[in-house]
This record gives structure tokens, C-alpha cells and sequence, in this order.
């Protein structure tokens, strides 16, 4: 029976919900992909649950998309549709998720990875993690995670610079500008996440749930306005030569 991509574990009132392909560093194939936009209605119809941890299983949070998956996408507009459908409904499920969501970043967290981290309320990261958004130095435009919340959190300027830039952030650097709340030992990213969890589930729920709706409000606002837009930008990057060239150049690379 094939390993679940993603698992979910309920100890009393906090769930760890858990990247789950580890042999591939947890980048999104096309199962992965597809189930983080539809395991949230199922972890917030959990009963009990006040809090959730998301990590990813061995070394890696998530190294973001699987380089199959980008090329099948270049080949295949329909699929490259329903890919990017997903994308939208992963990032509105997790900034409408119910319940405070608390990202333990056990290891690189690159693209989607990034993404996702960077929804959560709460960032714990280990001290040899790194965030990178390597979209733009690939040829796509970045869509659906970063260009959305890292200016939030760092301010536009800083902003403009990792993402256009790209390059590894490591935990320190995105302690000092915002992108995590705690940088813990090597291994212990998980442990530090799961008190910070038990912190918040121990809070009135209404008043946690209500006070990180009215948080998020910005974020919501801004999903409705540009999500869509910006988006169908990263859908017509996959027609664009540099990224094809960039991507054969990663998938050569990769099959040495």
C-alpha cells in the first residue's frame, strides 16, 4: 500500500500534520500537490483540536516542486491549469484555515515549501533550516506564495531583494527580519513548535480564532485582489523559453 503524502497525528488537542516523502525531500509531485489543498477542511472537522503543527518528515520541510511534475506542466497546458487551480485553493485553505497553524521548518523550505511556511502564524525553524524562493532566478513569475506574504512580514524593500534575488535565507536572517518567531537547535524545531502549540491551545479559542481572522484580514484582502492575476502571470511563465531552458538545464543536473 503507497505511503500517505501527508500524515496527521491528534494528541489531545493539537494535530501535527506532517510533509510526508521524505526520500524526495518533500517536494510536491502531483499526489502531494493535490492533497495539501484539501486536507485542511479535514483537519478543522477534527473535533477537539485547538492547534495544528505542520512539519515535514526527515531532513527536509519541503524542497518545493517535484522538476518532473514543472516539466509535464511545460507539455501540458490543461494540466498546468489544474496545477495552478490547486495552487490557489492551497493558499486560500491555509489563510482560511480555522485553527492557529504553527510551521516547524525541520530543513530547507524552498518554493512551496516557502510558500507554505510562510502563511503560518507561527514559524519555528531549525538553526540549519533555510527559506529560498527561487521562482524569479527560474524564469516564473512568483505567484501564489512569497510576493504575498513576505512583504508583510519584512517590509516591501527586503522583500523586493530575496524574492528577486533569490538565494538561501537562513533561520537567523529570517529571525531578524521576520519570516520566523523562534530558531531552535538542529532537530528540535518540532519539539519548540509543539510548546508554542500547546501554549495557544491552552487560550480561550474564540478569542485566538477571531483575533488571528482579524490579523489575517490584509492578507485575505490581498488574496482577493491580486491572487487570481497574479497567478495567470505564473501559468504563462511556463511558455517562456528561459524557464524551459533553466528547467531542462535542473532536470540534466539532477538525472548525473
Amino acid at each position: 500500500m503507497p505511503q500517505d503524502v501527508i500524515t496527521v497525528e491528534v494528541d489531545d488537542t493539537i494535530a501535527v500534520v506532517t510533509l510526508n516523502r521524505p526520500d524526495s525531500l518533500n517536494s510536491s509531485n502531483p499526489d502531494l500537490h493535490a492533497r495539501l489543498a484539501t486536507i485542511w477542511d479535514d483537519v478543522a472537522a477534527i473535533d477537539g483540536l485547538r492547534a495544528v503543527v505542520l512539519t515535514g518528515a526527515g531532513q527536509a520541510f519541503s524542497a518545493g516542486g517535484d522538476f518532473g511534475l514543472l516539466d509535464r506542466m511545460v507539455k501540458d497546458p490543461q494540466l498546468r491549469d489544474e496545477v495552478m487551480a490547486e495552487a490557489a485553493a492551497i493558499v486560500r485553505a491555509i489563510v482560511e484555515f480555522p485553527l492557529p497553524l504553527i510551521a516547524a521548518v525541520n530543513g530547507p523550505a524552498v518554493g512551496l515549501g516557502a510558500s507554505v511556511a510562510g502563511f503560518a502564524d507561527l514559524v519555528v525553524m531549525a538553526e540549519d533550516a533555510f527559506f529560498a524562493d527561487p521562482h524569479v532566478s527560474l524564469g516564473l513569475v512568483a505567484g501564489d506564495g512569497s510576493v504575498m506574504t513576505w512583504p508583510q512580514h519584512m517590509g516591501l524593500q527586503r522583500a523586493k531583494e530575496w524574492i528577486l534575488l533569490g538565494g538561501r535565507m537562513s533561520a537567523e536572517e529570517a529571525l531578524r527580519v521576520g519570516l520566523a518567531n523562534r530558531v531552535a537547535p538542529s532537530g528540535e524545531a518540532l519539539k519548540q513548535a509543539l510548546e508554542l502549540a500547546r501554549r495557544v491551545a491552552a487560550m480561550p479559542p474564540q478569542s485566538v480564532r477571531e483575533t488571528l481572522r482579524a490579523l489575517d484580514k490584509p492578507l485575505r484582502d490581498r488574496l482577493d485582489g491580486d491572487l487570481a492575476a497574479v497567478l495567470g502571470a505564473e501559468t504563462r511563465s511556463f511558455d517562456e523559453p528561459e524557464f524551459q531552458a533553466n528547467l531542462g538545464r535542473l532536470i540534466s543536473r539532477s538525472s548525473r
